[in-house]
């Protein structure tokens, strides 16, 4: 057993650390990235909680980093369209890691909701230190944002 005095209050509990690295592994962000670099920008992330129907960001606001939901549920919408109702491991608003862009919709939290927030700030310090394997994320990234225009030109010319 571990006493107060001697140990680190400000540490994450080891099992939201590890529930956050298992979430992002399973994401295709971290394809083939190893597990101790996941876990190393895991540390670095920050977690944040909204309440039911709280605004987490708005169209047209500056993005700062891509965000997973850790509980609840994050509804994306366009005025009054909902465009995606996303939960546990989901991520979004990973333009942001790319290019300094505007937000491109509305996100609300639906319920209760804990999100984890990966900053590009801690991402370009990463590819400084790691450029291999910032490379290979920055693959990973446009693969995601390739995949998400090719989805959205489908659903445009089915309208």
């Amino acid at each position: 057993m571990s006493h107060i005095f001697w140990s680190n209050i400000f540490n994450r509990p080891t099992s939201e650390l590890q529930s956050i690295v298992e979430l992002w592994q399973d994401t295709p962000l971290f394809e083939n990235i190893p597990t101790r670099h996941v876990q190393f920008l895991s540390k670095k992330m920050h977690v944040r909680s909204f309440m039911a129907g709280e605004r987490i960001f708005q169209l047209g606001s500056q993005g700062a980093g891509a965000l997973m939901v850790l509980e609840g549920s994050v509804q994306i919408r366009a005025d009054t369209t909902e465009l995606a109702l996303l939960k546990l491991g989901d991520f979004f608003g990973e333009i942001a890691l790319a290019e300094p862009e505007k937000r491109t919709a509305d996100a609300y939290s639906v319920t209760n909701t804990r999100l984890v927030y990966f900053l590009k700030q801690d991402l370009e310090e990463w590819i400084e230190y790691e450029p291999r394997l910032g490379s290979r994320f920055l693959m990973n990234l446009s693969a995601i944002l390739a995949r998400r225009l090719s989805l959205a030109n489908k659903e445009m010319v089915t309208l």
